[in-house]
């Protein structure tokens, strides 16, 4: 986890509805709401062009950003939803709930696969594929990881990765399996063998060359 929380400014707002949202987005602004932590939702909007830019960044999406409102106290949060146009490069909302120190929250992190090609399986002709690009993890916020790693160096043609594989720093447990224990130990990776496609027989090739014949001899 980051030392620095990533700041976010926001204006409060204070029209709400349909026509109104879209108002504030052809200003290039971005509507959205801050709530939890027992208090009141506090309807907030954002610039465009700087909604964007954090989005670039992958530890935006689960680390713990400062939400300043008309340059108030930073609030700790945590982003909690994008809603995106359909089609369009706009951001229609996004949702940031406030974090309670001490308080264990669920958050959703990446899943970083490293050494792919260095990987046993890969240098002997397989075929990595991922089930899962991200996990739902629980723990204190000041625990929340960037990512967890994932080395498939050591992984062959046939070997795969599973929740309860995972190396997770101190402090974090994966829901899915506190939860519903192994019967939820579901796969996030595998090495696979390389597709062979069968090369025609002797018998494939002289088939319609004997079908051509009959043909003639009609």
């Amino acid at each position: 986890m980051s030392d620095e929380n990533i700041s976010v400014n926001a204006t409060s707002r204070s029209v709400f509805g349909k026509g109104a949202s879209r108002r504030l987005r052809r200003d290039n602004m971005v509507p959205a709401i801050l709530y939890g932590a027992d208090k009141e939702p506090q309807a907030i909007q954002l610039k465009a062009n700087e909604v964007f830019k954090h989005l670039e960044s992958e530890a935006f999406y689960s680390q713990l950003l400062s939400v300043s409102v008309d340059g108030g106290e930073p609030v700790r949060s945590l982003l909690k939803d994008v809603q995106r146009h359909p089609y369009k490069q706009q951001i229609l909302h996004m949702d940031f709930v406030r974090v309670v120190a001490g308080a264990e929250l669920q958050v959703s992190v990446s899943l970083h696969f490293t050494n792919e090609d260095a990987s046993v399986g890969v240098k002997s002709g397989g075929i990595i594929s991922h089930t899962d690009n991200e996990v739902l993890i629980a723990c204190l916020p000041r625990h929340i990881p960037e990512y967890i790693e994932v080395d498939m160096s050591n992984m062959n043609i046939g070997d795969s990765v599973h929740l309860s594989s995972l190396v997770l720093p101190e402090g974090v447990r994966l829901v899915d399996l506190h939860e519903a224990g192994d019967d939820s130990d579901r796969q996030v990776a595998a090495v696979n063998a390389p597709r062979v496609e069968a090369e025609p027989s002797e018998d494939d090739d002289a088939a319609p060359a004997a079908s051509a014949e009959d043909g003639a001899a009609e």
